[in-house]
């Protein structure tokens, strides 16, 4: 028997076909790609899903890096990439993402099949800079970062003081502060 590979895209099995298969409950969906129902979906999935979507140029970041990174439960609605400014080119972006262009440093981007994504510390810090309402959902998806990959408050502090000039800077630590107090109190 043919074991089929852990994501699928409609380039290698007709779309009809992976539709019918989720339909017998034979794969899951993942973002635009599916993947068998045994398989224990993790961030090599998603980043691999996304991969087969998306410019390799596009850098995930904020919710769609959250929920590569297994901090957010479902993929955005809309997809959330960046460019460095120091990238050459400037690819089309299908209308199920936006794009902005960002000062990134090398060590504030991982890669995961393919994918490059801002790391959660820089995922965490934009999303508590950009987001605009933050609310319940947006502090729990931070908190899961924070929590998740041993991230402290002054990593957060650090990488908030790494550019001057910071957009958002003293209400993302607002935020952050608020969130690493839910954290201690055991509120999230």
């Amino acid at each position: 028997m043919t074991r089929l590979a852990p994501v699928l895209h409609a380039g290698d099995l007709p779309l009809a076909e992976l539709c019918a298969a989720r339909l017998d409950g034979e794969v899951v969906a993942v973002d635009e790609c599916y993947c068998p129902i045994d398989e224990l979906i993790v961030a090599r999935h998603r980043a691999d899903a996304l991969s087969r979507c998306w410019p390799e140029r596009l850098i995930a970041e904020q919710r769609t890096a959250a929920w590569i990174w297994g901090a957010a439960t479902d993929p955005p609605a809309k997809h959330q990439w960046c460019a460095s400014t120091t990238a050459r080119a400037r690819p089309p972006v299908p209308s199920r993402g936006s794009v902005r262009e960002v000062v990134i440093a090398s060590d504030e981007i991982a890669t995961i099949a393919r994918l490059r994504l801002t790391t959660p510390l820089r995922t965490a810090v934009d999303m508590a800079r950009f987001s605009p309402r933050f609310d319940g959902a947006d502090e729990r998806v931070v908190a899961a970062l924070i929590s998740g990959f041993g991230l402290s408050l002054a990593d957060c502090r650090a990488a908030l003081h790494r550019r001057r000039n910071l957009p958002n800077k003293n209400l993302a630590w607002s935020r952050l502060e608020r969130v690493a107090g839910m954290l201690e109190g055991g509120g999230l």
